[in-house]
């Protein structure tokens, strides 16, 4: 078998013909690809933070392993690229394999293609190379290969972006090591990215990092453990605010109709100190059939929605703002529901990730089931209070979207929660009477007086 060295040999030899007499007769063909995918790239607003932690995700981790997602940016200049701060990012994933390093050497050859069905959440073929948008030589360090890529073109093929490149120095892994471990002698994550950044970009990059949300691993199965940090000599000289987010779930779950609940529970610690106490979650996840008629290409192989939807147990952990994301798909979007739970499922979003498309039909066949699932996870939450007092019980009312929305297509979903509501009679129809599982009328309604017209004025109108 191959060094990792020999083996980026062989690929600059084979597929960009670098070092071979003869030129390779597809090269004009690879240097189309890459202009295409640089024009796409740009075009878009693409959140780089997102589409690393989405490749995270979407990696394999060692058996016993917590996987973990670390982001270090520092005014060093180890790459010698003359850069005014470098980002280095550390997964302590299995690391990259021949094929996966055959696969970043390529334009739309993502190995995980066709695999929605087994949890890979990746799919837009952006990626790492999304990492260009801020830096103009990455670097990646794992299983022994020492790379860097350009996106100018190469002299020897005139193809940037994915020609890879041996490193031998700047950086060294002492140099990582000491950044990483800052003296504690810390063993090195399997896969480093090295991104020294464009100058134009450093004060982004430093925004992205110090407005990562807390709620941001609410929906990944497999990242554990997310932190941010800026490494300067001075600490006083620091202008990112670090965070270290870790979650935990509660595995013992109850299961009824199509559908589990479990509880996850969310810590994090801003500049080294617990800014929140620890938010637990009331997790609801649902499985419904994928209607006919909403079938799109995008997701041909794909035969049940999973929506789960997340109910905080008491404040949520918020970060410079009091507005939280209210739906994910997997990673969150910008999309500020007003609704208090959050809405997670395998939506086709907006290039830039923002939003979901709301006039897909995709998207309107998830949302046209989230009133179910919503009910569902309301009767649940009664019932399993059901000998509870009275004055705990109500806390759980708080969760009726009794604001609008400011996306129509997501106050149709509000619609469609209340007249479930209405006809499930979560709520007393006559406020002199009291049923099984139900809270006195008249402290809801002094809880929800909104919400409580707008359901008695839907009985009225029938």
């Amino acid at each position: 078998m191959a060094t990792p060295k020999a083996h980026v040999e062989e690929i600059r030899k084979t597929k960009f013909s670098i070092g071979r007499e003869e030129a390779n007769p597809l090269t004009e063909d690879l240097h189309q690809a890459v202009k295409n995918l640089s024009a796409e790239l740009y075009a878009k607003d693409v959140h780089f933070l997102m589409e690393l932690i989405q490749n995270a995700e979407d990696n394999e981790y060692p058996e016993g392993v917590d996987p973990s997602l670390e982001f270090i940016i520092t005014p060093r200049d180890i790459t010698a690229a003359g850069t005014p701060a470098t980002l280095i990012v550390f997964n302590n994933e299995k690391g990259f394999s021949p094929k996966n390093i055959e696969s970043i050497c390529s334009v739309g050859r993502s190995t995980k293609k066709g695999n929605r069905k087994r949890g890979y959440i990746g799919e837009k073929g952006i990626g790492f190379k999304s990492v260009f948008l801020i830096t103009a030589r990455p670097y990646i360090f794992s299983n022994g290969y020492q790379i860097r890529f350009s996106e100018e073109p190469c002299v020897h093929c005139n193809v940037g972006y994915i020609v890879p490149e041996w490193v031998d120095a700047n950086p060294t892994l002492s140099e990582i090591k000491q950044i990483y471990g800052s003296g504690s002698g810390s063993a090195l994550p399997t896969t480093t990215l090295i991104l020294p950044l464009k100058a134009d970009k450093v004060e982004a990059v430093k925004q992205q990092l110090s407005s990562m949300h807390p709620e941001i691993l609410l929906f990944l199965s497999k990242i554990k453990r997310l932190s941010v940090r800026e490494d300067n000599v001075d600490p006083r000289h620091n202008t990112v605010s670090a965070i270290a987010i870790s979650s935990e779930t509660n595995f013992v779950t109850r299961k009824n109709i199509d559908a589990e609940s479990y509880t996850l529970h969310l810590s994090a610690k801003e500049n080294g100190y617990k800014f929140d106490t620890e938010c637990g979650y009331y997790m609801w996840k649902q499985k419904f059939p994928v209607r006919k008629e909403c079938r799109v290409d995008k997701r041909n192989d794909v035969d049940e929605w999973v929506i789960t939807l997340a109910f905080p147990i008491g404040e949520r952990l918020c970060r410079g703002t009091n507005t939280s994301p209210g739906v994910y798909a997997y990673l969150p979007t910008e999309m500020v529901t007003n609704f208090p739970f959050t809405i997670q499922a395998d939506f086709l979003l907006a290039s830039s990730r923002e939003t979901i498309l709301l006039d897909s039909k995709w998207n309107k066949g998830i949302l046209d089931c989230v009133p179910t699932a919503f009910v569902n996870a309301f009767i649940s939450l009664v019932r399993s209070k059901e000998d509870a007092p009275v004055s705990s019980l109500i806390r759980m009312f708080k969760f009726l979207p009794v604001q609008s929305s400011p996306y129509e297509g997501l106050n149709v979903v509000r619609e469609s929660i209340k007249a479930k509501l209405v006809e499930e009679s979560i709520v007393p129809s006559e406020p002199h009477k009291e049923q099984k599982f139900f809270y006195k009328p008249r402290e809801v309604g002094r809880l929800m007086p909104a919400f409580w017209n707008i359901l008695n004025k839907a009985r009225k109108q029938g």
